[in-house]
């Protein structure tokens, strides 16, 4: 089974390809999608459909495992994170994938045992998750892969 992993944001979208045998997960492809700060909201709106589309018709998963809007600290990324959250399950419903959604207090403890993990825990889990020694740089990339991973361990 093949899952995409997505950490939604407006200036940064995360998101990963884990390949699931029903044993152990394998890291095919991350990345990110990220929009300039000078576009229009509805600019980057569309890039992040536009990109989206073209990721989910290249690696065709069969489901989708986002990070849910649960609590954000920050009231003014607030309402950007949710429409680009709204757009990417757009383009996940128009492709019929179906959509699993997980808090980030969830994917934590689904990792690591602990709700409140810190980044460091939650990545040294994804490293053992996948058997390997590095990860991706960037943060939202890595949550994807976790998001991912935690699909694994709570639904199949």
């Amino acid at each position: 089974m093949k899952i995409i992993g997505i950490d939604p944001g407006m200036a940064i979208v995360g998101y990963s390809i884990v390949e699931f045998d029903g044993e152990t997960p394998q890291l095919l492809h991350s990345g990110s999608i990220r929009t300039a700060k000078e576009k229009s909201e509805s600019a980057r709106l569309l890039e992040i459909f536009q990109d989206m589309t073209t990721i989910i018709d290249k690696y065709k998963p069969d489901i989708a495992s986002i990070e849910k809007l649960f609590f954000f600290k920050n009231q003014t990324t607030v309402m950007p994170v949710a429409h680009a959250r709204g757009v990417i399950l757009t383009v996940l419903e128009k492709a019929k994938i179906p959509i699993f959604e997980y808090t980030p207090m969830e994917v934590k403890q689904v990792l690591t045992g602990y709700g409140r993990a810190d980044k460091k825990e939650v990545q040294q889990m994804v490293k053992i998750a996948l058997n390997c020694d590095s990860l991706p740089k960037l943060d939202d990339t890595v949550d994807s892969i976790a998001i991912a991973i935690c699909h694994t361990r709570n639904c199949l």
